[in-house]
């Protein structure tokens, strides 16, 4: 996966590849401060240490560590061996769990499952292709670890999907074109 665009300040975009695949500055953000976790496990970090090794806002990051501890993701502890540790082994976190925590459904159309949807007349097959295309966006999420992330090891699929021609770019880059 191409590293998150930035913007000028140095903060993700609130989009990675355009309009293609939306991945908000939080879940970005969250995904990031698991990673850190992930890398010291068990050991725990200090929100702030967390904060300066990823370039995250305090503020952001302090709300987003809350809701992965309401998730049970991730356990705090008081005191001079405190600060934040992960609640599960890295292996056993998928990317796709983190995420969830910060937006809910991996794919929705206007707030809507895509199996719920009933398009009429030429439309009508559109929710299959949404369906199938959370699908595709579930198969890597759901399958990539936090510790496959930290250790640089991805699972084959994902290798593969990396190597297609037009992996690393967006169709809706004029440079592409």
């Amino acid at each position: 996966m191409q590293p998150s665009q930035t913007r000028q300040d140095g903060h993700p975009q609130d989009s990675v590849e355009g309009n293609t695949v939306r991945i908000t500055a939080r879940v970005d953000y969250a995904v990031r401060a698991a990673l850190e976790l992930a890398a010291v496990a068990p050991e725990a970090l200090t929100s702030e240490r967390i904060a300066t090794a990823q370039g995250i806002p305090s503020r952001f990051l302090q709300a987003i560590l809350r809701d992965l501890q309401h998730a049970r993701l991730v356990s705090s502890q008081r005191g001079r061996e405190g600060g934040y540790r992960l609640a599960l082994p890295a292996s056993e976190i998928s990317l796709a769990r983190v995420m969830r925590v910060e937006q809910g459904f991996l794919a929705d159309v206007h707030g809507e499952r895509p199996e719920d949807l009933d398009y009429p007349g030429p439309a009508e097959a559109l929710a299959t292709v949404w369906v199938a295309a959370r699908a595709a966006y579930r198969r890597v999420l759901e399958e990539v670890t936090l510790a496959d992330v930290v250790a640089g090891r991805l699972p084959a699929h994902v290798g593969e999907l990396v190597e297609l021609e037009d992996a690393w770019r967006s169709f809706g880059d004029v440079s592409a074109r």
